[in-house]
């Protein structure tokens, strides 16, 4: 049992070490995103892309439906008059998938919360690396700890009409 938790834990954090490493170092890069449509609302300091939402930043993609952006406005410094804008919350929704090298996770939401540093994929939420997979309802990774949790799916009915707890579900392959 503690091999195979060790093995666990490594691979969700090698996984999701993959794709918030990204979202840390690649500050510096420029984001790019492509929609049908876009609009901006500067009293909730917002932005919404809707319609085949294509985002990137380095070597992270998201692709998905819906991605609201919500952003903070702060003066450089009292004597400029420039202002920095910086993101605090994103939100994605309707076939979310991200994408980082090898590594893939799917969703039907996904957040990015800057200020508790992490990020949660939720709603049949899956992770593939290369052709190892965990999915759950809901899968949380949190930055700073370097830390990830999966939580379990809901209870459903079998075909025999027994109620089944809801469960974690992942795949090693080993080589």
């Amino acid at each position: 049992m503690k091999l195979f938790m060790k093995k666990y834990n490594c691979l969700l954090l090698s996984l999701f070490f993959l794709l918030c490493g990204s979202i840390v170092s690649a500050k510096e890069q420029p984001i790019n995103i492509a929609a049908d449509h876009m609009t901006a609302t500067e009293k909730t300091n917002s932005v919404i892309f809707a319609g085949n939402v294509d985002a990137s930043q380095g070597d992270v993609r998201i692709r998905a439906d819906k991605m609201e952006v919500f952003y903070s406005t702060k003066k450089k410094s009292a004597s400029e008059k420039k202002t920095q804008q910086q993101v605090e919350k994103m939100i994605c929704t309707g076939a979310v998938e991200i994408t980082k090298g090898a590594w893939l996770g799917t969703a039907d939401r996904l957040d990015y919360l800057e200020r508790k540093r992490k990020v949660i994929l939720s709603g049949h939420a899956k992770a593939w690396q290369d052709k190892n997979m965990v999915n759950g309802s809901k899968i949380i990774y949190y930055l700073d700890e370097g830390r990830s949790e999966v939580v379990a799916g809901k209870p459903t009915v079998n075909k025999n009409g027994k109620k089944q707890n809801g469960r974690v579900q992942m795949t090693i392959l080993q080589n």
